[in-house]
């Protein structure tokens, strides 16, 4: 748990101090479910706009989100 813990911490700081760059998604909402603190998602005929110039389709996408501290952490 302490390597997650410290993958967390470094990702966040990284890629709040180095990246520069937007992305936007759009997309059909097929399935969503919360369990367990965890929210996922499942998108299907999905766009995403890099910098609003490069364009990427996907037929499905899976988001998987948590929260970053434990049940009951303040």
């Amino acid at each position: 748990m302490k390597i997650l813990g410290t993958f967390d911490r470094v990702i966040t700081e990284v890629l709040a101090d180095k990246v520069r760059a937007r992305l936007t998604f759009k997309g059909h909402l097929d399935t969503y479910r919360f369990c367990d603190e965890v929210w996922t998602f499942l998108i299907k005929d999905v766009t995403f706009k890099l910098d609003n110039q490069t364009t990427v389709s996907a037929d499905k996408v899976k988001i998987v989100s948590c929260n970053s501290k434990r049940p009951g952490e303040a």
